[in-house]
C-alpha cells in the first residue's frame, strides 16, 4: 500500500524548528484527514501537526521533548491508493522519485538530502530523521571587564562546539590577559558545575533570553511615577463589560503615543522610524516565559470594543494559542506586574520597540486634600516606563508618562 509521511510543517516565516511536547497518537491507530497527531511547541506557541489524509499510522519516529527542523519526517501513515487519488498528497514513492529526478551529479556523490531523503552511490537511501537541541540565534552581550570581550579564535570554536554565547560566560572570571576568559577558565568552570542540577532550557526560554540579550545592547533608562486609581476602579465596576487595569492603561498608552508619535519611534542609522499603525502588546506569562500579543489600532477603538478582543488574545496566549501574525508588528508592550502583587519593575522592551509601559499592584496609601487640610485613604499604583535612551531622552518620557496618568483619571473618555 502506500505510504504518506507526517512532516515537520513550516510554522511561521522564521521559525525553522519545533519541539515534540506531545505525542497523539500511536502506531496502529486510524487517522483522519486534518487529525492533529502531534503537538509541537515553537518559541512563540503551541500548535498540532495534522495527516494530510486519512490511513494508518505505520510508523511513529518522532520523540516528545526533543526537536526536529522543518521538513523532519516525524511519521508514514499506510493509506489506500483511493485516499491519495482523492486529497491528492504526494506519497514518499512520489517524494523520492522527485528528488532522484532533480537530484545533481554533485549531489549524488555527497550524499545530499532533501526531506530526509539521500542519494549515494547505491541509490535511493531513506535518512535518518536528525535530533537537534533548541537554538535561537541572536545578538551576544559583552562581559563587560576590560579586555574580556576579545575572543580568540581557539576559544570561539570551543564556544561553537558546545553552543555557548557571549553572555554564558558572565560566571566565569577570566584570568587572561584584561581579565579574557581562556579555554582553561571555560573548561574547569564547566568541570565545576558538571554536578550541579541541571535542565535543559525550553525553546521559551532560550526565546526570552534572545530577546532579552539584544535589548540589553541599547541605552535602557526608566521613569516612573504614581497613579490614582480610584476612578478608574469606580467607572470600571459600572461597566456590564468589566474591561481589567491592564486594558484601560493600554488605552490609555494609545491616546498618548497618537499624540506624541516621535517616542514610539525606533532608530535604524540615522534614522528615527516612526509607527505607521498604533499596535500595542500586552505581556502575558505563561509558563517559562513571556508572550506578547499585539492588539491593532488601539487608539481607534473605544474600551468595551476592545474588552473581547483584549479577552480572547490573553487567553489564546496563555493556552499557547497564538499565531506568529498574533505577535508581529508592535510599537510598545504594556505590562501589569501587580497581578504578581509586585508595587514595582523596570520592564525591559522588546529588541524592536522603544517603550514599554508596566504597571504595579494597587496599595492605599493616605493622600494630603488641600480642600479638606487632612489626609484621606485613597489607592495608588505605581507606573514605570523603561525606555531607548537613544530616541527619547528623560523629559520626552516623562511627559508621556504624565499624560498617560491624565488620562487614566478620566476614565469616561478611554
Amino acid at each position: 500500500m502506500p505510504r504518506v509521511a507526517i512532516i515537520m510543517p513550516q510554522l511561521g516565516e522564521s521559525i525553522a524548528e519545533a519541539t515534540v511536547v506531545r505525542l497523539l497518537v500511536k502506531p496502529g491507530d486510524a487517522v483522519l484527514t486534518d487529525q492533529e497527531v502531534i503537538e509541537v511547541e515553537t518559541n512563540k506557541a503551541t500548535m498540532g501537526v495534522t495527516a494530510l489524509c486519512s490511513g494508518i499510522l505505520e510508523e511513529l519516529r518522532a520523540e516528545e521533548g526533543v526537536s526536529y527542523t522543518v521538513g523532519t519526517i516525524l511519521g508514514i501513515l499506510e493509506v489506500t491508493e483511493e485516499e491519495v487519488t482523492r486529497t491528492g498528497v504526494d506519497t514518499i514513492e512520489a517524494l523520492e522519485a522527485k528528488f532522484l529526478q532533480s537530484a545533481t551529479e554533485e549531489s549524488q556523490q555527497k550524499g545530499e538530502q532533501n526531506l530526509h531523503f539521500a542519494v549515494d552511490g547505491d541509490g535511493y537511501e531513506e535518512a535518518a530523521p536528525p535530533q537537534i537541541v533548541p537554538t535561537v540565534k541572536g545578538l551576544s552581550v559583552p562581559t563587560g571587564t576590560m579586555g574580556a570581550h576579545y575572543i580568540s579564535p581557539r576559544m570561539r570554536a570551543r564556544m561553537d562546539e558546545m553552543g555557548l554565547r557571549e553572555a554564558d560566560l558572565s560566571a566565569i572570571v577570566g584570568s587572561g590577559a584584561g581579565g579574557r576568559v581562556t579555554v582553561d577558565d571555560l573548561e574547569r568552570f564547566l568541570d565545576y558545575i558538571q554536578t550541579w542540577p541541571s535542565s535543559n532550557a525550553s525553546p521559551m526560554r532560550l526565546a526570552v533570553a534572545d530577546a532579552m540579550r539584544r535589548s540589553w545592547t541599547r541605552p535602557l533608562a526608566t521613569v516612573g511615577t504614581s497613579v490614582g486609581l480610584d476612578l478608574l476602579l469606580n467607572h470600571r465596576r459600572e461597566q456590564t463589560k468589566k474591561p481589567g487595569l491592564t486594558l484601560y492603561l493600554l488605552r490609555a498608552f494609545a491616546i498618548a503615543l497618537t499624540e506624541q508619535p516621535a517616542v514610539a519611534g525606533f532608530l535604524i542609522g540615522a534614522k528615527v522610524v516612526h509607527p505607521r499603525s498604533f499596535d500595542i502588546g500586552v505581556a502575558v506569562a505563561v509558563e517559562d516565559g513571556v508572550l506578547v500579543p499585539v492588539i491593532r489600532k488601539v487608539n481607534e477603538k473605544s474600551l468595551s470594543e476592545l474588552v473581547q478582543e483584549y479577552d480572547d488574545l490573553v487567553d489564546r496566549a496563555r493556552r499557547r494559542r497564538l499565531t506568529e501574525a498574533d505577535t508581529k508588528g508592535g510599537i510598545a508592550t504594556v505590562t501589569n506586574f501587580g497581578t504578581f502583587g509586585l508595587t514595582w519593575g523596570t520592564p525591559i522592551p522588546l529588541p524592536n520597540e522603544t517603550l514599554i509601559l508596566g504597571i504595579g499592584a494597587g496599595v492605599k496609601k493616605p493622600v494630603w486634600s488641600e480642600r479638606l487640610s487632612a489626609f484621606y485613604p485613597a489607592t495608588e499604583a505605581d507606573l514605570e516606563m523603561t525606555f531607548d535612551h537613544r530616541v527619547v531622552d528623560g523629559g520626552g518620557a516623562g511627559l508621556l508618562l504624565r499624560r498617560i496618568v491624565d488620562l487614566l483619571q478620566k476614565p469616561v473618555d478611554l
